[in-house]
This record gives structure tokens, C-alpha cells and sequence, in this order.
């Protein structure tokens, strides 16, 4: 058996638990408020050897159809070709590249190809490790909070509107925020 054989075979496989997981990101709005919107349907490929999640492949997707940010207008404008031209570029995608611990609790900064609007550019993440814990059903679960800040603009996402009294309708800035529980495979 080769070594590359190994390796694979000693793979644990993830999935993200769609009930107990939020994909949301804010920005701020006329500059004077935040609004939240979130993703309701995402998948990841999870695959991790041994049992450092750290050092995990991840292939993270949601779908841009899924979007909501609690106003079905908005949402429709979100979806269209002024901001993440759904029809055209259907998902986000997130590849992790690389990580490196940030400090003795188990947390760790996440690099990776973020993929919106038909672009792919490198951000970084931080994760804040949340453990590991068995269900009262025997499944094996594991938590991280991910937090970033990424300039919508880098993606092609630059629609805005000049405001009457000075500055615009949307932030440049958007922070990334998502709560993910993780179920062991197998």
C-alpha cells in the first residue's frame, strides 16, 4: 500500500448540519445600520485527516437563490446581475487553501478561494474552535464560529446609490459571519 493510499484511507468525511448552522453576512446600510442577510441552503465537502478539524479540505457552497435578508425586493435585487448574477453564477463557493493556529484554545486563521459572481479571489477567515461533543443519538458533533471582512467590490459587486446628504447606500465592507455543527460520517 503506498503511502498517498494511507493517507486516504485514514480520511474522515464531515457534513454540515443545515439545522444548527447559519451562513450570514452584514453590511452597513445609508451608513447609518446593519443588515443581515443569510444563506438557508449550503453544502460542504468536509474531509479531515485524523481528527484535527483544522487541517481539513473544505469545498464549501451556497446557493444564491437562497439568499434572504428578511425583504423579498431586496432579495430579488441581491439576486440579480447588480450583485451576485444568480442566474448566471448560481453559487459561492469557498476552497480552503490553508490554516494556521492563532492560539492555545484550538482556534486558527483559515485562508481559501472565495468564488462570487464569477470571481475568485483569496480571503481569510478566523475560526474560533467550538469542540466536540456527542448528540443523545450516538452522532459525533463538531462546532466552529467563522468570522472575515471582504470588500464586495474585489468580486465585481459594485452596484450603489449616492445618498441626498452624502455617502452611499451600501458598505464596500462586508463581515462574514457563520455558526457551523458538524456531523462525523461513518
Amino acid at each position: 500500500m503506498t503511502e498517498q493510499a494511507s493517507a486516504t484511507e485514514k480520511m474522515v468525511k464531515w457534513t454540515i448540519d443545515p439545522a444548527h448552522s447559519e451562513i450570514q453576512f452584514k453590511l452597513r446600510h445609508m451608513m447609518i445600520a446593519n443588515v443581515t442577510g443569510q444563506f438557508t441552503k449550503f453544502e460542504a465537502d468536509i474531509e479531515v485527516p485524523g481528527d484535527d478539524l483544522s487541517q481539513a479540505k473544505v469545498d464549501f457552497r451556497a446557493d444564491v437563490d437562497s439568499i434572504s435578508t428578511g425583504n423579498g425586493q431586496r432579495d430579488t435585487h441581491l439576486k440579480s446581475q447588480d450583485f451576485f448574477t444568480g442566474e448566471k453564477h448560481p453559487h459561492i463557493r469557498f476552497v480552503k487553501t490553508g490554516a494556521k493556529p492563532v492560539d492555545n484554545d484550538g482556534s486558527w486563521t483559515m485562508t481559501g478561494d472565495l468564488t462570487m459572481n464569477g470571481q475568485t479571489h483569496p480571503v481569510e477567515l478566523s475560526v474560533e474552535w467550538g469542540g466536540v461533543m456527542k448528540d443523545p443519538y450516538g452522532n459525533t458533533k463538531a462546532g466552529v464560529s467563522v468570522h472575515g471582512k471582504i470588500n464586495r467590490k474585489q468580486w465585481g459587486i459594485n452596484w450603489n446609490a449616492a445618498l441626498e446628504a452624502g455617502g452611499v447606500m451600501v458598505s464596500d465592507e462586508v463581515r462574514i459571519a457563520c455558526e457551523v455543527e458538524m456531523v462525523k460520517q461513518g
